[in-house]
């Protein structure tokens, strides 16, 4: 047998050592951050994650309505992977959602609960669970960012979405993210930060209509990121124990 031949199954062993180190516990944790916006869940939620390779965590306690943890900005790390994500009324074993999801490692997820938990069969199964993926940018020197997160049940299928400097007279051409459904999330758009625009009068004013139309459903209060190279995610949502969108908006930190 020549020498090479008696070389190559050591040589192709080393490879193989070679490989294993690095497929063999290679894989990180998620980051998560959660909010709640279930309308009629009935109160707080605790978040409890389970995973085929980690004991059942109880990663969030406690969100109110409108809540989102960890503080903002800020994520906290899951298994990634194949997770079950289940809400619990707070202090309770009261389920009121669980869903399943897959979670890229080292991904960055903004979770949204939804719709409507004491309707469908089972109770619970028209919540929505959303998981919205974070590529959060860097935005270009003296501009700031805006995405939108389309998380209101009771308001349009689908919404224009205006972005504009204050002061204005109303939604006005182009529009800032048009047709966007329920559950879904706008890309990240980017406008100059005006500094003088920041104290008198506050800010950017965004006007929101159903698809299609130029009649506002909702008009923000001035939305006043402090400085260049702010990252804000805006989630459209109901109004508690009612039958409408919220005349608001729930902002989110993402950067700066």
């Amino acid at each position: 047998m020549s020498r090479l031949l008696k070389a190559l199954p050591l040589a192709l062993t080393m490879a193989a050592l070679s490989i294993f180190p690095a497929g063999c516990g290679s894989s990180s944790p998620a980051q998560v951050r959660f909010v709640h916006v279930i309308q009629d869940a009935g109160g707080p939620l605790d978040i409890d994650v389970s995973s085929p390779n980690a004991a059942t965590t109880q990663e969030f306690t406690d969100i109110p309505f409108l809540g989102v943890l960890p503080n903002q900005p800020g994520y906290t790390s899951t298994p990634s992977g194949s997770d079950t994500i289940a809400g619990f009324l707070t202090g309770t074993t009261t389920e009121v959602f669980s869903d399943s999801l897959s979670l890229g490692s080292g991904a960055q997820y903004t979770l949204v609960a939804t719709g409507f938990s004491k309707t469908g069969t089972p109770p619970g199964s028209n919540v929505a669970l959303l998981q919205i993926s974070d590529n959060i940018p860097v935005p270009p020197a003296g501009d700031v960012e805006f995405r939108v997160i389309h998380a209101s049940p009771s308001g349009p299928g689908a919404v224009d979405v205006y972005i504009e400097l204050n002061p204005n007279t109303g939604p006005g051409l182009p529009i800032t993210i048009s047709n966007l459904a329920y559950t879904q999330a706008s890309k990240y758009v980017s406008f100059v930060y005006n500094p003088n625009n920041a104290t008198n009068p506050p800010g950017f004013k965004v006007y929101v209509t159903a698809a299609g139309t130029t009649t506002p459903i909702l008009i923000s209060e001035p939305i006043n990121p402090a400085t260049a190279g702010a990252v804000r995610t805006l989630v459209l949502t109901d109004v508690q124990d009612g039958t409408s969108m919220s005349s608001s908006f729930l902002e989110l930190s993402d950067l700066n």
